[in-house]
C-alpha cells in the first residue's frame, strides 16, 4: 500500500469515527441504544457526518506541523511552538466569524474555510489553557489536566515522522501545551508511535501498540504514572484478544475515555479487536456511555494508518464534513514529510 493512502485514511478515518461519536457524545448506552437499536449509531443513521473539535484540533496540529517545517524546526520544542501557534488559529475559530480579518500572525489557510469556525463542543482544559496566552511543556505544566484533548488530536504527527521517537517527543509537547498531568501527553506520545510505525513499518497495530509502549517507557522511566498507563494499555491489548468477554464489558474495565489514558485505551482495544473491519471497530469505538467522538477518533486514525483510505467504506466518506479540506491536509502532510526526509 503506497503511504499517501495511509496518511489520507488515517485522517479520514479519524473524522469518520469523530463523525460518528459526536451524535452520541454524552449520551448513556440506554438512550444511544434505545433510539438507534441494537446495533447503536451507524453510517446509515447520519445525514451529515459533522466533525467535532478533536477533528478541527487535528487538522491545526498537521497545519502547524507545515509552518514549523518550512521554518526550519529541528527540535522537539520548534514544533511545539509552532504547532501552539496553530492551536491559537484554532482558538480563533471559536471565537470569530469567517468575515473578520485574520490575525496578523496567522499563517494556515485552515482560517479561510468558513467550516471550521463552528463551535462543536470544545473542551474546556484546550479552551482555558489556550486563552491563557501560556503554552505549557512536558516539563514545565499549565495546568494538571490529563482529558483526552491531548491525544485525540496528535495523529498527524505520527504520519510526519519517520522516527518514532522523534514523533513521540514531539507528539508529547504538542499535548502538553494545554494538558499538563503526565497521563494528559503520555497517551499522546503513545498514539504517535503507533501511527508512525502503522505507516513506515507496516507493523500489524498490536505490534505497533507494544513498540509504542516500549518507547514510551523509556521516555518516560521515571514518571509516577507510567505503570497505571502501562497496565490499561495491556489490558486493552489482552481484552482484544478474549472472545469470550462482551465488547461492552471489556470497554467499561478500560473506561470511558474523558481522560487521555482511556481514550487510547478503547481506541486500541477496538482497532485490535476488529483490525480488519471499519464496520465493527468504529461501532464498538463510539457506542458506549463515555467520550464517543474522541474514542471514535483516535480508533479512526489508528485503523486508517493500518488499512488505509481506499478501504474506507463510502458510507463513512460520502458523508463527512469537509472531507476535501482533510484530504487536502493529507496531500500536503505527505508532501512535506517526504521533502524535508
Amino acid at each position: 500500500m503506497n503511504k499517501i493512502d495511509k496518511f489520507r485514511g488515517c485522517l479520514i478515518g479519524g473524522g469518520a469515527g469523530d463523525a460518528l461519536g459526536y451524535v452520541v457524545e454524552f449520551w448513556p448506552e440506554h438512550d444511544i441504544f434505545s433510539k438507534f437499536g441494537k446495533n447503536g449509531i451507524t453510517p446509515a443513521r447520519l445525514t451529515k457526518g459533522y466533525i467535532s473539535d478533536d477533528t478541527q484540533m487535528t487538522l491545526f496540529t498537521a497545519a502547524g506541523l507545515l509552518t514549523a517545517t518550512r521554518g526550519g524546526a529541528k527540535s522537539a520544542e520548534d514544533y511545539r511552538d509552532r504547532i501552539g501557534m496553530a492551536y491559537l488559529e484554532w482558538l480563533y475559530t471559536q471565537t470569530a466569524s469567517p468575515a473578520e480579518r485574520h490575525p496578523a500572525w496567522s499563517t494556515s489557510w485552515l482560517l479561510d474555510v468558513p467550516g471550521l469556525y463552528s463551535r462543536r463542543a470544545p473542551g474546556g482544559t484546550c479552551l482555558s489553557a489556550l486563552h491563557s496566552g501560556k503554552f505549557g511543556t512536558v516539563h514545565h505544566p499549565i495546568n494538571d489536566s490529563k482529558g483526552c484533548g491531548g491525544v485525540m488530536r496528535v495523529a498527524p504527527i505520527g504520519l510526519f515522522f519517520s522516527d518514532p521517537m522523534q514523533a513521540a517527543q514531539v507528539a508529547a509537547e504538542a499535548a502538553a501545551v494545554t494538558h499538563g498531568h503526565s497521563l494528559g501527553h503520555m497517551p499522546a506520545a503513545a498514539l504517535a508511535v503507533i501511527v508512525s510505525d502503522l505507516v513506515y513499518r507496516d507493523d500489524p497495530i498490536y505490534t505497533a501498540v507494544n513498540h509504542a509502549l516500549t518507547l514510551v517507557e523509556h521516555l518516560y522511566e521515571n514518571d509516577e504514572h507510567l505503570g497505571e498507563f502501562i497496565k490499561l494499555m495491556e489490558d486493552a491489548l489482552y481484552l482484544a484478544q478474549r472472545k469470550n468477554v462482551p465488547v461492552l464489558q471489556a470497554i467499561h474495565i478500560l473506561g470511558e475515555g474523558w481522560v487521555g489514558e482511556e481514550a487510547l485505551a478503547i481506541a486500541v482495544y477496538c482497532a485490535v479487536k476488529y483490525s480488519e473491519d471499519w464496520n465493527a471497530a468504529l461501532a464498538a469505538s463510539v457506542n458506549h456511555n463515555g467520550d464517543s467522538d474522541s474514542t471514535g477518533a483516535v480508533c479512526g486514525n489508528i485503523l486508517g494508518a493500518h488499512l488505509g483510505f481506499t478501504s474506507i467504506p463510502a458510507a463513512y466518506v460520502d458523508r463527512l464534513e469537509l472531507s476535501d479540506v482533510i484530504l487536502k491536509m493529507a496531500g500536503e502532510l505527505y508532501d512535506a514529510a517526504f521533502t524535508s526526509a
